[in-house]
């Protein structure tokens, strides 16, 4: 009896993340698609990125997270890498957690304001009706920020500096 009930727990646990998505026809993950195809819900997972023209992000907004619930992230690193090419090309590096397997990586990148400060805010949406196990997801992903004009700019992560470069 007790094995029983063990088993069924493993089971229920199991496939509270593995229930089928009506679009994709897939586990409950973030669908995978090229990015810029423009369809709702593209997104890539987070687990790195190939080279991508600058200024193009994957995890940025999509039309539907309105309706989903946003959430922090648990961020271990954050790096800036430049890129020696001409013109130079500034990638942000992060490292860290979502809070469930079924949430999705978002990193909002905005324009440098007139202290040529680059505001990045990272966090993660999910549907609030979906059910998921409560375990931590572990992320990584790289962003290009972009080429930029000449001068000396920093870079704030969820209000905080990680970094600084010159272009």
């Amino acid at each position: 009896m007790y094995k029983t009930m063990i088993l069924l727990i493993a089971i229920l646990l199991m496939s509270a993340c593995a229930t089928q998505n009506a679009s994709t026809g897939s586990p409950n993950q973030p669908p995978v698609s090229s990015p810029g195809s423009g369809e709702p819900g593209d997104s890539q997972p987070p687990t790195g990125l190939p080279a991508m023209p600058a200024g193009q992000n994957p995890y940025e907004a999509k039309p539907g997270d309105a309706q989903l619930l946003h959430q922090e992230v648990y961020l271990d690193a954050s790096q800036l890498l430049t890129r020696e090419i001409f013109p130079p090309q500034v990638v942000l590096t992060l490292r860290g957690n979502l809070p469930t397997p079924c949430n999705q990586l978002r990193v909002m990148i905005s324009a440098p304001d007139n202290e040529n400060r680059i505001l990045v805010d990272v966090y993660s949406v999910v549907d609030a009706n979906k059910v998921c196990a409560q375990m931590l997801a572990p992320f990584e992903a790289d962003v290009q920020l972009g080429g930029f004009t000449s001068g000396h700019y920093t870079v704030w992560v969820n209000s905080e500096q990680i970094g600084e470069f010159d272009s």
